[in-house]
């Protein structure tokens, strides 16, 4: 079922969460086991993220460096049909524009289509951590909206190099990501309602936030983004802080601001344990708050970490 469908049927705030696929070489199966109590909480979805190609330089014995490609963490499509398999849910995989050519997502499209995959969420995907800036495949897509374009055009029977639509017609439910507090590479908070406005006309039909920690924020871009003519679903994105060390890497990574009630409190811990208690009250609220707002699901990143989210959930569903 789509995730449109899922939240029109709901007479209540639904629970989703996220997943990484584990690194090459770990078992599925403790992965699996691992986010097994969260199906207490009834997800109707479960996204599935795919880290885009990396890369590793192998000095030979006369000096040169080789320059290799290599994938992170494997198995997007083989851990969608796991989850749909094992746990009766819809899996949602994320299809990049990074690192992969048209070819490469025609053929990953065909791939969850032919297991039974309803929905997609597409992103561009961040720059390799080799590079400081995002550069497309050479025969890839540069912006999400185009991604989007090539998705929805299978849905209308178009594939790459077909004269005509003839093929068979898909029928992908598409959601794009969405930022309260602005992409760090858009010059201004307009402009990034304007990409994602293309992304939508494009044709995604939902929108899951990156996480923020102050709901504030999430009101303020819901406001603006129904001014700007967008009137699809809007999910936030939510992750407890778990460890002294995400006070600073997550602002960092994510681009994100701490508000400064949760900082207040933040600043009293002296264990990750003590971070962990602070985390799981503010998720707490946070989702509360949310749901009284009358958000039509919650999403969890969970980075293959239950107990935390199961914590806050148990509070909250």
């Amino acid at each position: 079922m789509k995730v449109t469908e899922h939240i029109k049927q709901a007479k209540k705030t639904l629970f989703s969460f996220e997943i990484l696929p584990p690194l090459k070489g770990q078992s599925l199966n403790e992965m699996l086991d691992g986010i097994s109590p969260l199906m207490d909480f009834n997800p109707p979805f479960i996204d599935v993220t795919y880290h885009r190609e990396e890369f590793i330089y192998k000095k030979h014995p006369n000096g040169l460096l080789e320059k290799v490609s290599t994938r992170k963490r494997p198995g997007t499509v083989g851990i969608c049909a796991a989850l749909m398999n094992r746990f009766k849910v819809d899996a949602v995989p994320h299809i990049l524009c990074g690192g992969f050519t048209k070819e490469d997502t025609e053929n990953a499209l065909i791939d969850l289509n032919f297991i039974g995959v309803d929905n997609i969420l597409a992103l561009r995907g961040d720059a390799p951590k080799s590079e400081g800036r995002f550069v497309p495949h050479e025969n890839g897509h540069n912006f999400t909206n185009e991604l989007v374009t090539q998705i929805v055009g299978m849905n209308h029977g178009k594939y790459l190099h077909e004269e005509t639509e003839t093929g068979f017609h898909t029928d992908f439910c598409v959601g794009v990501a969405g930022y309260p507090e602005k992409h760090f590479e858009a010059p201004s908070f307009k402009f990034d309602l304007k990409y994602l406005k293309a992304k939508v006309d494009a044709g995604a039909e939902y929108i899951v936030t990156q996480m923020f920690f102050d709901n504030e924020k999430y009101f303020d871009f819901v406001k603006e983004v129904r001014a700007a003519g967008i009137d699809v679903p809007i999910i936030p994105g939510l992750k407890p802080i778990t460890t002294l060390k995400q006070i600073t890497m997550l602002p960092s990574i994510f681009f994100l601001d701490l508000p400064d009630p949760l900082m207040n409190e933040l600043e009293k811990c002296k264990t990750n344990a003590d971070v962990r208690e602070v985390g799981i009250e503010w998720a707490i609220q946070q989702s509360k708050e949310l749901i009284d707002f009358g958000v039509p699901c919650l999403h969890y990143y969970t980075m293959s970490k239950a107990s935390t989210v199961h914590k806050v959930a148990s509070k909250v569903f």
